[in-house]
């Protein structure tokens, strides 16, 4: 019934798959959300959302981690070539 994973250095949990780009614009994004919330252009449940989506967007942003990257292979940083 449970299972126990152990993660070795070599898995794939929380690598990097974000590059600046994507990290800029996340936080660009987030303080929108925010000036916005703060003039109170957005209230309710979709100030609410809206909140929640900015602060998974600056922690990713920060972590250069997206988890939704990870299913699906994408990466959006430069992969360094082994020769």
């Amino acid at each position: 019934m449970f299972r126990l994973y152990v993660f070795t250095s070599k898995s794939n949990i929380m690598k990097k798959n974000m590059g600046l780009v994507d990290k800029v614009i996340r936080i660009i994004v987030a303080i929108v959300i925010g000036v916005l919330y703060l003039t109170h252009v957005i209230s309710g449940t979709l100030a609410t959302v809206l909140l929640v989506l900015a602060v998974v967007f600056v922690a990713t942003a920060f972590l250069s981690f997206c988890p939704l990257y990870a299913p699906f292979g994408l990466k959006t940083c430069k992969t360094e070539e082994k020769e």
